[in-house]
Formats: C-alpha cells, sequence, structure tokens
C-alpha cells in the first residue's frame, strides 16, 4: 500500500475494555516491553477480536509489530510492510534529514537497498514532485516498495544495487540513498531475534567486516550522481573511518553526520560539480 501519513484510528473503540487487558496481559507475558502501547496498536488493526487475538498471537511468538500490524512509521509516514521485509529504523530517518539538508532542491532520487522504499518515499514526501527509483536484491521487498512509492510516481526493480536501473539515469541522481546492510557476518547471530528471524538476511549481513556492499555502492555511485549529486550511507561508528576511505577511494568527497541521541552514523560523499 502506498505510504501514509498518520491518521487517528478509532476501531480500537469498537473493541470492550476486557479485549485490550487481555492483549495487554498476552504481550507483557510475551515480554512486549511496551505492551499497553502494542495493544492499542493491534487493536486500531484488527477488524474484530478474533483478529486482534490472532494478531497478538503472532506478536508474542516473536514476529516484529510492524509485520502483524502491516505497516511501520518512518519520518511521519505510514510505510506499508509484510512479513519478510526490512523493518526501516527510526535511525535511518537522520539519514533522509541529511539527504535534505544536502540537496533540498533535488529533482531525481535512487533508495538502493531499498527494503519497503520507506527512505524512497520519506525523501519524495518532503522534496515535492521527483523521479524517484529504487532497488533491490529481494523481489518480496521490491514487491512491497512498489506499493509505497506508487503514490510518488515511484518505480522499483528487483536485482543487484545498481544492475536493474534504467541507463538513462547515469550521472543524473542528485540523492542516491543507500541504507546497506552493515552487520558483520560474525554478529548476525548476535542480533535480536525479530531481525534475525524475521528479517532477510541480505538487508542485515555486510560481509566479514560489514562493509562489503557499503564499498561496491561507493565504488559505482561516481557513475550515476549528476555533478554535485550526493550519495548517503548508514553505517556503524566503528566502520565511519574504513567507510570514508571507500568514498575517497572513489573520488568523493566525504564527510561523516552523526546524531549521538538516534546512535546513527551517515557517510555523505559528493562528486565534482
Amino acid at each position: 500500500m502506498p505510504a501514509l501519513t498518520p491518521s487517528a484510528s478509532s476501531s480500537s473503540a469498537a473493541h470492550p475494555p476486557s479485549s485490550r487487558d487481555a492483549l495487554v496481559l498476552a504481550l507483557r507475558a510475551a515480554g512486549c516491553v511496551f505492551a499497553e502501547e502494542e495493544a492499542e496498536l493491534i487493536l486500531d488493526a484488527a477488524a474484530t477480536a478474533d483478529e486482534a487475538a490472532a494478531m497478538a498471537r503472532r506478536r508474542a511468538a516473536g514476529l516484529p509489530l510492524e509485520h502483524v500490524v502491516g505497516w511501520a512509521e518512518f519520518h511521519g509516514l505510514r510505510v506499508g510492510v509484510e512479513p519478510g521485509v526490512f523493518v526501516p529504523r527510526r535511525r535511518t530517518e537522520f539519514l533522509v534529514d541529511e539527504a535534505l539538508a544536502a540537496a533540498p532542491h533535488a529533482s531525481v532520487v535512487v533508495d538502493l537497498c531499498c527494503g519497503s522504499g520507506a527512505v524512497g518515499a520519506a525523501l519524495a514526501a518532503s522534496l515535492g514532485p521527483v523521479e524517484l527509483h529504487a532497488a533491490d536484491i529481494d523481489p518480496v521487498a521490491v514487491g512491497c516498495a512498489r506499493r509505497n512509492l506508487a503514490g510518488y510516481g515511484g518505480h522499483a526493480y528487483a536485482g543487484d544495487l545498481f544492475a536493474p536501473l534504467p541507463a538513462g539515469l547515469r550521472g543524473r541522481v542528485d540523492i542516491l540513498a543507500a541504507n546497506v546492510p552493515y552487520v558483520p557476518t560474525g554478529e548476525v547471530p548476535l542480533l535480536p531475534a525479530e531481525a534475525r528471524d524475521h528479517e532477510p538476511l541480505t538487508a542485515l549481513d555486510g560481509g566479514g567486516d560489514g562493509l562489503d556492499v557499503l564499498r561496491r555502492v561507493a565504488a559505482g555511485a561516481p557513475h550515476w550522481l549528476a555533478p554535485g549529486g550526493f550519495l548517503l550511507v548508514e553505517t556503524s561508528e566503528r566502520q565511519a573511518p574504513a567507510a570514508v576511505e571507500a568514498f575517497t577511494r572513489s573520488g568523493l568527497t566525504v564527510r561523516v553526520a552523526r546524531d549521538e541521541e538516534l546512535s546513527a552514523h551517515v557517510v555523505l560523499g559528493t562528486g565534482l560539480r
């Protein structure tokens, strides 16, 4: 479904307090820290008490809440997600903010490693009419992204990084946002079960040091960026120096932006103007 602005729902009012209490107890017993809030979201999403109970059981079994209710909140939008698709993280909103600050008049945007298309949707929602493209290696994610980007006239393609993008984009991209996988292979088993068991490995595993995909994106980006266009990639504080080196090796002018509150680190690179 297309990305939507958040809207209040009154559907939970149709459920009696006893239903809410039962859901809260079930979620709390399963270890959900924010059981009350999650119960309200489930009740808002469910048409009947039986559907709410079934959704709560899926959540209690470990399915991410966003997969249960069918959407994730991201940068002021409700972005459709589904089981098997990477759930956009709040810290990635910082990447969107940095892109908007760097290129406030961008007209051509590419969301690489797009997952649900959340980054592309957020950029298009803020920038206004843009030429919007997205790509991901996971066909399930691409189907989800197509639905989320349709309202912005966006296009989503299945394939490896730049390979499926239209050749006509070369040298024209103002914002190339790539939320690449950057968890080192050896640390994937240490991720929370919600991510490890329910999100695609291709959206998480970044190779030995976590930067395999980032290096490939940095190497290819100069061929796609418009003069003065920006490449933005999320990474960790530990990985940032190696990420900067990869950008520099590709001929990009680079800087690192940080948001301590979100524990977010974004590497920005720009080509020649």
